[in-house]
């Protein structure tokens, strides 16, 4: 009887153990991220962002967007969502944005259902810390 209750709480200990391993694993992701695919996966982003020169096309430009306070760039009409929201651009925050865009930010005007792909998210954030400086 022991042995069971010993399993039941080793148990319990591997799943709080996988638990704080899945929260801490889209940080640490997204830190190495390989900007060459990131530059592929960030097409879709082009169709509405501008990357480089700061110009507001269908959605804000992504020029500086890490460490950006999320509604505030000049010159676009954000959502009330989003300039709500105090979002700051950080490399975690991009991450659950990026997997579902609706979900982080209810009520967000951006149309893209997300990156589903751990992955594919570490390399775009990856990515736009090289391209958008």
């Amino acid at each position: 009887m022991k042995l069971a209750r010993f399993s039941v709480v080793a148990l319990g200990a591997l799943g709080l153990a996988i638990g704080v391993a899945g929260t801490v694993a889209p940080a640490a992701a997204a830190e190495g991220g390989d900007p060459a695919h990131g530059r592929t996966v960030a097409a879709r982003c082009l169709a509405c962002h501008d990357l480089n020169t700061g110009a507001t096309r269908l959605g804000p430009s992504l020029k500086g967007v890490i460490g950006r306070k999320a509604g505030s760039l000049p010159g676009y009409a954000y959502s009330d969502a989003m300039k709500s929201s105090g979002v700051t651009w950080t490399p975690d925050t991009l991450n659950t944005y990026l997997k579902s865009p609706t979900t982080y930010v209810k009520g967000t005007k951006m149309a893209f259902a997300g990156l589903p792909d751990a992955k594919d998210r570490a390399d775009v954030i990856a990515y736009l810390q090289q391209a958008t400086k």
